[in-house]
């Protein structure tokens, strides 16, 4: 079943807990052992994935306050939206669909 060294573990639990518990285990094909496995697994996953959170955020302020002291970004967006992208290309691409040329410093 494992393939690691696995600790035994005692829990004291209601005695009619532990019998409801063993009817559903029964009912679903598991057993009450198993459970209990995958509860403390879900446990520790679920701080590592608040963990991992922090790190990003703590990642995330790093790089803005390194753009900040570089002088780039200046709090812009990178995304400005659709719309401005839309108009970016129109502004790029509308004169030659059209049949001009496109103006200076434009393709």
């Amino acid at each position: 079943m494992y393939n690691e060294v696995v600790a035994n573990l005692t829990l004291s639990v209601d005695d009619k807990l532990l019998q409801d518990a063993r009817i559903r285990a029964v009912k679903e094909g598991t057993s009450v052992n198993e459970i209990c496995r995958r509860a403390i697994e879900d446990y520790v996953r679920a701080d590592s994935g608040a963990q991992q959170a922090k790190r990003f955020d703590m990642l995330m302020a790093r790089i803005a306050e390194d753009q900040k002291a570089r002088g780039i970004g200046g709090g812009k967006p990178a995304w400005e939206g659709r719309d401005k992208l839309y108009e970016r290309v129109l502004e790029e691409r509308l004169p030659t669909l059209m049949g001009r040329k496109p103006a200076k410093g434009r393709r």
